[in-house]
């Protein structure tokens, strides 16, 4: 079985031998578009429709580009090809994994469609939901919510690792929509390690990313000036800074998944040579 320990350390590995190719693609792909980002909230307020739609198409561009970004770094961690080679066949493979980003966003909202359907049955206004104004929620209804909450939340995560490793499916097998199979396939036996690794994950970037949103956001208003409506030279900073933490995290998810990819298979290989014998 694929040792987590081992998985590391190869990507620890490639990241320190690779970090001057892999710069240009993080800059890109991932650290501009976080610094921008950062910025859309307070530019939203007071904002009109017209600029709104427009931050969100921006975004979803964003989001294009960081899939390609990830694809990329994941053909680099694969050992495919070069820098420039790895950008070609990310953009190569950006149409068969937004084709599945979308299957897997689709089911997503399916999961969640029990929420607003529980709402609207119970009389309540979803449009002052959306609006982020207070609703107040019978005990039965918030009880039902919570509880569902966590089913969902168990059943995303056990999900999420048996599809950990689509993206480099996609990217070394040039599969599209098979690539959640052979995923499915491959993690086999390896769900609880990787929903760890998942959770641990999650936790230490959301410390980091809060501690540096707390840390320089405070450091920058009192030398920048306090908080004001709309976008302010203390939330550009902080967003740079943040966006920079950010993408250290960003960076890594692509390169362990190709890893644990690489070591998934090897370990298939080997059993499938056993089983001949």
């Amino acid at each position: 079985m694929a040792k987590m320990g081992t998985v590391w350390d190869r990507t620890a590995e490639f990241l320190s031998d690779n970090l001057g190719a892999i710069l240009p693609v993080a800059l890109l792909a991932f650290f501009v578009p976080a610094s921008i980002e950062g910025s859309f909230q307070a530019a939203k307020t007071g904002a009109g429709p017209a600029l709104v739609l427009s931050l969100y198409l921006v975004q979803i561009a964003f989001g294009i580009l960081s899939i390609w970004g990830s694809l990329t770094i994941a053909a680099m961690a694969l050992d495919m090809a070069d820098v420039r080679a790895a950008g070609r066949i990310g953009r190569e493979r950006l149409l068969p994994a937004l084709a599945v980003s979308v299957l897997i966003f689709a089911a997503m909202l399916v999961l969640a469609l029990p929420v607003p359907l529980v709402l609207q049955l119970g009389g309540y206004d979803l449009m002052e939901i959306a609006r982020g104004n207070a609703v107040s929620l019978s005990p039965q209804i918030a009880g039902g919510i919570a509880l569902y909450g966590l089913v969902a939340l168990g059943l995303i995560l056990w999900l999420g690792a048996r599809l950990f490793v689509t993206n480099p499916v996609i990217v070394r097998e040039k599969r599209m929509f098979s690539a959640l199979r052979q995923s499915w396939k491959l993690t086999r036996g390896m769900t609880w390690r990787i929903i760890g690794v998942i959770l641990l994950f999650a936790l230490v970037s959301w410390v980091s990313i809060l501690a540096a949103n707390l840390v320089f956001g405070s450091i920058f208003t009192l030398v920048a000036g306090g908080p004001a409506d709309g976008i302010s030279l203390a939330g550009v900073l902080t967003s740079v800074v943040v966006a920079a933490v950010q993408t250290g995290f960003t960076v890594l998810v692509p390169a362990f998944t190709a890893k644990l990819y690489l070591a998934l298979t090897a370990e298939a290989g080997l059993r499938e040579g056993v089983l001949r014998a």
